[in-house]
């Protein structure tokens, strides 16, 4: 019972190292498609990804078979269409009513568990989905929440993140984690490939300098092997709805990493729902009714 116990809490922790990762690289990101099209990003990010993570995943390419390959696109396909989405979205919102709305996979994820897969829910870890989305609101809100396109693309993006935490949670349990990531990983650099050549203006004839190369090369190694790599071997020692508490950290890291990089503003409010968003991944530690099972 310990035993399991300090393997879950392990995997909270590094799950939490994953959402800084993200939110540490959120800047330089924002930096980079200034002058790089959205879709041409994410095909250098994740093709420089599916590269590093052939290397890593060399010694298991014996144990390939269709159920992996099959889960790869599987997720790797929800994770694009949730960038996808959550891309065109921008186009019609504010980024902060995106990052809100975004962020609320958090509260999707219980019930998406919950219709799909039966699985129940501990009691603190719905409270701390709660306590997650108001402080969302407080951290990232700077606009007037309506439903709009924009908005509506985000709830999709929203939902399929949801998907994309539950079905990680599920696959990785089934099949070499290693692989599963790899094939992830290459189904949404050819996708990814697919919309640059339709979409951008272009794929190929970029600006190559130090902006772009640093963005790339870091989103790749910490923000996508390191990041989806942790995630679906750790999220078979935790539950999907306690990982999407965690992942609201994400923004409180992005915002700490701009306040002392960036020189951006943070208010009162914003620092109360960093606060509260904190709370709430503290909240989905602490076990208040043994009787309620977990997921």
């Amino acid at each position: 019972m310990i035993k399991t116990k300090l393997y879950e809490l392990r995997a909270d922790l590094l799950l939490l190292s994953v959402a800084i990762a993200w939110g540490v690289t959120f800047l330089m990101v924002q930096e980079a498609i200034d002058s790089t099209p959205v879709y041409s990003f994410l095909f250098f990010r994740f093709g420089l990804a599916s590269i590093l993570m052939f290397f890593i995943a060399y010694k298991y390419l014996n144990q390939i078979n269709k159920e992996t390959i099959f889960f790869g696109i599987i997720l790797g396909s929800i994770l694009f269409s949730a960038f996808a989405t959550q891309t065109f979205g921008l186009s019609y919102t504010k980024s902060s009513i995106v990052a809100f709305i975004t962020g609320l996979n958090v509260i999707c994820v219980p019930f998406l568990a919950y219709f799909i897969f039966k699985d129940h829910v501990r009691r603190n870890v719905f409270i701390a989905s709660i306590i997650a989305v108001i402080g969302l609101y407080l951290l990232t809100m700077s606009g007037k929440l309506t439903l709009g396109y924009g908005e509506f693309l985000t709830l999709i993006c929203a939902f399929l993140f949801a998907l994309h935490i539950i079905f990680t949670g599920k696959f990785s349990k089934e099949v070499n984690v290693y692989l599963l990531v790899l094939f992830q990983l290459i189904t949404v650099s050819i996708l990814s490939l697919s919309f640059s050549l339709v979409l951008d203006d272009t794929t190929f004839d970029l600006e190559y300098d130090y902006t772009f190369f640093k963005a790339v090369i870091v989103t790749a190694v910490f923000a996508t092997v390191y990041a989806f790599l942790i995630q679906t071997y750790m999220q078979q020692f935790t539950t999907a709805t306690k990982t999407a508490v965690i992942f609201t950290m994400e923004p409180v890291s992005a915002s700490v990493y701009g306040y002392f990089a960036g020189g951006e503003i943070l208010t009162n409010i914003q620092i109360i729902g960093a606060i509260l968003i904190i709370s709430a991944t503290l909240v989905a530690e602490v076990k208040l009714n043994k009787k309620i099972k977990k997921i």
